[in-house]
C-alpha cells in the first residue's frame, strides 16, 4: 500500500452515468402486464374501492409533529401504526430538529430497544443495535446495508426515520434479525417552502444549510426541491477534522392526479478521521488527547446517488408503485491505534496501523402492485412485488505494526511508507425476489396480516490475494403472520411471528432469526400521542463472527437468544408540552457457541436495561418577546460487556441533553442544543488493549429562517 494523503476519499471517484439510465428503463420494465383484480361482475358480493393511499406519502406532517400515525415499514403498504402487528417507532423531522440530532446515532438514541454509542470515539461508522442484534439500513425501502462498514448517513436528507423492530425479511428481504432502520428521502412538495440556517459551536464547527422548493408550473404539475449543507469542523480530539459537503436536488412530475414520478440526485462527500485511536487502559486522559499519528489519520466518503420513485393509481382499488436507486460509493480510512497497554508499570503503549479502501456500485429496483377491495364486512389489501439488486464491491484491508508511543511524553513518527495488504476481496452479488403481503380486516376490528417472500442470491466472492473464487447460490424463503385486534378506536393489541435471514457468507449457512411478539398500543383521540408496549422472544441461529487465527475469516459459532420488553411513548400532551419516553429490558444469552465456549454468557454490547426521557415545553410569546421552547432529556444505559467472554464491562451511565430555542422575529429562531451537558465520562468500549470514551459535551447554536 503506497500512502498518499489528500482530502476526501483516497480512491479516485469515477461517475458511471450509464447505470443511472437504467432507472427509467427498470420502471417501465416492471409496469404490470395484467390486473390481479377480479371484475366486480357479481355486484352483490364485491364492492371495489375507488380510492387508495399512494405509498411514500405517510399522511403525517413530519415537519410539525413528533407523533407519526402511519408508516410503510410494517408491510410496504401505507398503514396506520395502530393496525401494524409489530413494534414501529418513527422519528420525524420535527423531533430531529427539536432534539438537535446531528447524526444517525443521535437520531436513534431516544428509541426503545435501540442501543447506540457503544463504540465510543470510534467514528468510522454509525453504530447501533436493535433488540440486541445488528440491524440493516434502508432508504425508501431499498437496502443500504449494514451500518458497520457502511456510509454514515446524512440525516438532513431525510423527512423521517422509521425503526421496525425485530426480524422481518418478508418486508425488505435478507436482513439481520434485530430490525430495520428505513430513511425516507425528502421529496418536492406542491407548495412553496424553505429554510436556511447557520450553525456554530463546539470543535470549531461552522455549518450552513438550505432546504427549499416550489412549483415550477402554476398547475402543480412540476415541482422541485433543493437541499444542501456545508460543514467545516474538527472533532473532540486533537488532529481531527469533520468536514462535509452534501447536495441533493429533486424533481416531481404529476401529469395527472393519479400519476407521479420523482427523481432525486444527491452527492455526499466527507473528509474526516476514523477516531481517537483509543487511550491507555485504566488511564483518565482528557478526550482531546491523541495517541495516533497525525500524518496517517483519514476517513473519506464520496457517494453519488440517483433515486426514482413512481406511483400510478389505475382506479377501482388498483395501484402500481416502483422505487429504483443507483449509487456509486468510495470510502477509505487509515489510522494508528493503541493495540496494547503494558501492565509492568511502563508507559510505552504498543500501536498498530490499520487501513481500508472500499468501493461499491449498486443498482436496485423494487416494483409492486397493490389491490384494495371490500367483500361485505371484510376489507382486503393485497400487495405483490418483485425486487432486483445488483451489487459489486471491492475491499482492501491493510495492517501492520506501528512504532510504540510513550503516553506520558508522546512523540509522533509519521505515516508509514507502505503497509502490508492482508485481505483483498471482490464480491459480485445479484439478488432476485418475489413477495406477497396480504391484509384482511374483519368488521373493522380484527386484522390478519400474512407476508411471504423468497430471495434468490447469486454470489461470487474472489480472494484477490490467492486468486481463488467461491460461488454461492442460495434460495431463502421467509414468512410472517400477525393478528391485530382493535379493542376500541384508541386501543389495539396484536400478536405476530416473523422470520429473518441475513445475507449469507459464501460457504456458510445464512444467519436465520425467528421472533414471537405480543403487544398493545394506545392512541388517544383527544391529543396526538402513541403509547406502546411489547414483549418478544427473538432467536438468531448460525451466528457468524470474524476470527483472525490462523487467517482472517468468518465462522458460524452458534445461537443467541434475547427475550425482552419495550415500552415507548410519544405525546403532545398540550399545545405547549411534548414528551418522548422509552424503556427496554433485554434478557440476552449465548445459547450455543461451538468455538470459544461462551455458552450462558451475555452477548457483547447488549445492556440489560435502557431508559430515556425527553420533555419539551413551549412558552408562548408575549408582546415583543417571541416564543421560547425548553427541552431536557436523559438517557440511561445499563452495564454491558465488551466481548462475549464477559471479562470486561462498561458501568451503567446516565447522560443528559438539553435544547433551547427563541423566536427572534417571525419565522426566525435562535436554537441552542447541547449533548452530554454535564460532560459525563465513561469507557464505552475496550477489551482490545485500549479504552474508548463516550462522546463528551458538545454545544451548538443555530440561527434558522423558514418560509
Amino acid at each position: 500500500m503506497d500512502i498518499e494523503m489528500r482530502g476526501g476519499s483516497k480512491r479516485g471517484f469515477v461517475t458511471r452515468y450509464r447505470n443511472a439510465a437504467l432507472l427509467g428503463t427498470a420502471i417501465v420494465a416492471f409496469t404490470p402486464t395484467c390486473l390481479l383484480a377480479q371484475q366486480a361482475g357479481n355486484s352483490g358480493s364485491v364492492t371495489v374501492l375507488d380510492e387508495i393511499t399512494v405509498e411514500g406519502e405517510s399522511g403525517d406532517d413530519d415537519a410539525k409533529s413528533i407523533v407519526a400515525t402511519r408508516t410503510t415499514s410494517g408491510s410496504r403498504m401505507p398503514t396506520d401504526i395502530m393496525d401494524t402487528p409489530s413494534s414501529v417507532s418513527v422519528i420525524t423531522a420535527r423531533e430531529i430538529q427539536e432534539r438537535g440530532a446531528r447524526d444517525v446515532e443521535q437520531v436513534l438514541q431516544y428509541t426503545a430497544g435501540v442501543t447506540t454509542d457503544f463504540y465510543g470515539s470510534d467514528d468510522r461508522f454509525d453504530y447501533f443495535k436493535i433488540r440486541g442484534f445488528d440491524a440493516l439500513m434502508y432508504r425508501d425501502g431499498l437496502t443500504l446495508g449494514r451500518p458497520f462498514g457502511g456510509v454514515r448517513e446524512e440525516v438532513f436528507a431525510y423527512e423521517r426515520v422509521e425503526v421496525l423492530k425485530g426480524g422481518n425479511s418478508t418486508i425488505f428481504g435478507v436482513s439481520d434479525p434485530g430490525g430495520a432502520v428505513n430513511f425516507v428521502t425528502k421529496r418536492p412538495r406542491s407548495e412553496r417552502f424553505g429554510e436556511a440556517y447557520v450553525t456554530g459551536g463546539s470543535f470549531r464547527t461552522k455549518e450552513v444549510g438550505i432546504d427549499f422548493g416550489d412549483n415550477i408550473t402554476s398547475d402543480d404539475t412540476l415541482s422541485y426541491r433543493l437541499t444542501g449543507k456545508l460543514r467545516d469542523a474538527d472533532d473532540e480530539y486533537d488532529f481531527s477534522r469533520d468536514d462535509e459537503q452534501f447536495l441533493m436536488g429533486g424533481l416531481t412530475w404529476r401529469p395527472s392526479d393519479a400519476t407521479s414520478l420523482t427523481v432525486v440526485y444527491d452527492y455526499l462527500n466527507r473528509d474526516g478521521v476514523p477516531g481517537s485511536g483509543g487511550h491507555p487502559v485504566g488511564s483518565d486522559f482528557d478526550r482531546s488527547r491523541f495517541f495516533g499519528e497525525p500524518d496517517f489519520n483519514y476517513r473519506g466518503t464520496n457517494r453519488n446517488t440517483v433515486s426514482a420513485m413512481f406511483d400510478h393509481d389505475f382506479g377501482s382499488g388498483l395501484s402500481f408503485s416502483s422505487n429504483a436507486r443507483y449509487s456509486d460509493t468510495n470510502t477509505d480510512f487509515g489510522y494508528a491505534y493503541i493495540a496494547g497497554t503494558p501492565t509492568d508499570g511502563s508507559t510505552i503503549a504498543k500501536r498498530d496501523f490499520f487501513a481500508n479502501d472500499y468501493a461499491n456500485e449498486n443498482f436496485i429496483v423494487d416494483a409492486r402492485l397493490q389491490y384494495d377491495a371490500n367483500f361485505e364486512n371484510v376489507d382486503s389489501r393485497t400487495l405483490v412485488g418483485v425486487e432486483y439488486n445488483d451489487l459489486s464491491s471491492s475491499t482492501d484491508t491493510y495492517w501492520g505494526p506501528a512504532p510504540s508511543i510513550d503516553w506520558m511524553n508522546p512523540v509522533f513518527t509519521g505515516a508509514p511508507g507502505s503497509l502490508p495488504l492482508i485481505t483483498s476481496t471482490r464480491t459480485d452479488q445479484k439478488t432476485r425476489a418475489v413477495y406477497l403481503q396480504q391484509e384482511l380486516t374483519f368488521a373493522e376490528k380484527l386484522i390478519a396480516t400474512v407476508g411471504l417472500r423468497n430471495d434468490w442470491l447469486d454470489t461470487r466472492q474472489t480472494n484477490e490475494l490467492m486468486g481463488k473464487a467461491a460461488k454461492g447460490d442460495d434460495s431463502e424463503f421467509t414468512s410472517r403472520v400477525g393478528l391485530t385486534y382493535r379493542l376500541t378506536d384508541e386501543f389495539a393489541t396484536y400478536a405476530s411471528y416473523a422470520q429473518s435471514v441475513a445475507p449469507p457468507t459464501v460457504g456458510l449457512e445464512p444467519e436465520r432469526g425467528e421472533q414471537y411478539e405480543i403487544g398493545i398500543k394506545y392512541s388517544p383521540a383527544d391529543f396526538p400521542a402513541l403509547f406502546s408496549a411489547a414483549v418478544y422472544d427473538l432467536t438468531k441461529k448460525n451466528v457468524t463472527v470474524n476470527v483472525l487465527d490462523p487467517f482472517p475469516r468468518q465462522v458460524a459459532i452458534g445461537e443467541v437468544r434475547v427475550r425482552g420488553l419495550d415500552i415507548e411513548a410519544k405525546a403532545e400532551l398540550t399545545n405547549n408540552f411534548n414528551l418522548i419516553a422509552a424503556y427496554s429490558y433485554l434478557d440476552a444469552e449465548i445459547v450455543e457457541d461451538g468455538t470459544t465456549g461462551n455458552e450462558g454468557n451475555r452477548p457483547a454490547m447488549v445492556p440489560e436495561h435502557m431508559a430515556s426521557l425527553w420533555v419539551n415545553y413551549e412558552l408562548e410569546g408575549d408582546g415583543r418577546r417571541g416564543d421560547m421552547t425548553f427541552g431536557l432529556g436523559g438517557r440511561y444505559m445499563g452495564s454491558y460487556y465488551f466481548t462475549d467472554a464477559n471479562m470486561v464491562s462498561a458501568g451503567s451511565s446516565v447522560v443528559f441533553d438539553a435544547a433551547l430555542s427563541y423566536e427572534v422575529v417571525e419565522n426566525t429562531t435562535l436554537e441552542v442544543n447541547a449533548t452530554n451537558i454535564f460532560d459525563t465520562k465513561y469507557v464505552a468500549n475496550g477489551g482490545f488493549g485500549a479504552d474508548f470514551y463516550n462522546p463528551g459535551r458538545a454545544i451548538y447554536a443555530t440561527l434558522r429562517r423558514t418560509w
